[in-house]
């Protein structure tokens, strides 16, 4: 019987490794039922040092498992200096490093994989390690555990069943459980969620309006003003950054609709928003993730009109002065109803998804169950001690 080939981990050390690293990624992608292939340059950015603002705060370094010559998985190790800074906690803190972009070909790869991560942060001085969390905790946090039999939305991640099996055997254990909800948007909110919008509609110190695109930065400036206040005492916050700001303005512009998009004021100040995506995998499966030679037409008509697509609500926030507060409530589903209704009568939208949302978010799962949504997707976040 012949033995298997060694198994080689390879540092990523350049840009043709950069761009191997996500080849590879997007071959075990392909082989999965419901993936909605992305667009490679998108990716490659994520991993560019120069092109990705997460970078100016974090050390990377990037893996790739070769056996017998051929590539058979791959793995990133870094170190956020602002999740070092969050208090302990709060998930993260002082010696909690990371790793994501997770895929192997077998067991004995994926625990390859995981020692030569392991090892690297702990050469780094870190002495825990949480993942999978693809680069930053606002990007793809999390392990798809439950929902592999219907497509992701945009910017959530989608993996095999049997990663879990192998993390858990490598001595993780699960520190934290994120879930998406789905809904029906073609259809009214209960009778109560109606009565509290209209309540809140006849209070003349509320304001719920569209976002302004023609004041675009000064908008992405209130709005993560916001998310940075209202999510800071969070499992697993991490500010954003001055250039991650801008990064994510510039970024968003193409697929923010006004009409989609709500910030509530409170007395003429901003105190709460809410986001709302038209679903761009939509696109993204019928061009299969490539712009050329056509489908950039294909994404063009899109995004300029996104008739039929799914909604995904992925942040929204209200101050924390307002927090524990019937206000607080009122103004989230005052804006989940304009957007509901715009959704719908607009669009012709019938799905929305809510989420990643931590499952001890009373607040926003109690949220979710009023408006009748039902958990679709399950992601776990694991740890382990290093040392």
């Amino acid at each position: 019987m012949a033995r298997a080939a060694q198994i080689v981990i390879e540092p990523v050390t350049d840009k043709r490794g950069r761009a191997a690293f996500v080849d590879l990624g997007r071959a075990f992608s392909d082989r999965l039922e419901h993936f909605v292939p992305q667009i490679r340059a998108e990716q490659i950015e994520l991993v560019d040092p120069d092109k990705n603002p997460f970078f100016g705060h974090a050390r990377v370094q990037l893996f790739i498992a070769k056996q017998g010559g051929r590539p058979v998985g791959r793995i990133s190790a870094h170190i956020d200096e602002l999740a070092l800074a969050m208090p302990a906690d709060q998930g993260f803190g002082p010696g909690t490093g990371f790793f994501g972009y997770f895929d192997a070909e077998d067991e004995a790869v994926a625990r390859a994989l995981l020692t030569a991560a392991e090892g690297w942060l702990a050469g780094e001085g870190m002495t825990r390690v949480l993942g999978p969390i693809s680069l930053s905790i606002w990007e793809e946090p999390g392990l798809l555990v439950r929902g592999q039999d219907h497509a992701p939305m945009v910017m959530m991640g989608h993996h095999p069943e049997h990663y879990a099996g192998w993390i858990e055997a490598a001595g993780y254990t699960r520190a934290k459980t994120l879930y998406t909800y789905d809904l029906d948007i073609s259809k009214p909110f209960p009778p109560l969620v109606q009565r509290i919008v209209q309540s809140g509609h006849k209070n003349e110190r509320i304001t719920v309006r569209r976002v302004r695109k023609a004041d675009w930065d000064a908008e992405v400036a209130t709005i993560l003003g916001i998310l940075n206040d209202a999510w800071s005492d969070n499992w697993g916050f991490v500010p954003f950054s001055p250039a991650e700001v801008a990064h994510a303005g510039k970024k968003l512009r193409p697929i923010i609709k006004e009409e989609l998009n709500m910030i509530a004021e409170l007395d003429g100040r901003p105190v709460a928003f809410m986001l709302t995506f038209p679903d761009l995998n939509d696109a993204l499966a019928k061009i299969r993730g490539k712009l050329f030679p056509f489908g950039w037409i294909t994404m063009l008509r899109w995004l300029h009109f996104p008739k039929g697509a799914g909604m995904r609500v992925p942040l929204m926030g209200v101050l924390k002065e307002l927090h524990n507060s019937r206000l607080a409530s009122q103004l989230a589903f005052m804006m989940i109803e304009a957007i509901r209704h715009n959704s719908s009568t607009k669009f012709a939208s019938k799905r929305g998804e809510i989420g990643w949302i931590l499952e001890d978010n009373q607040g926003m799962v109690a949220i979710a169950d009023t408006i009748q949504s039902k958990i679709n997707r399950e992601y776990a976040i694991y740890g382990k001690g290093l040392g």
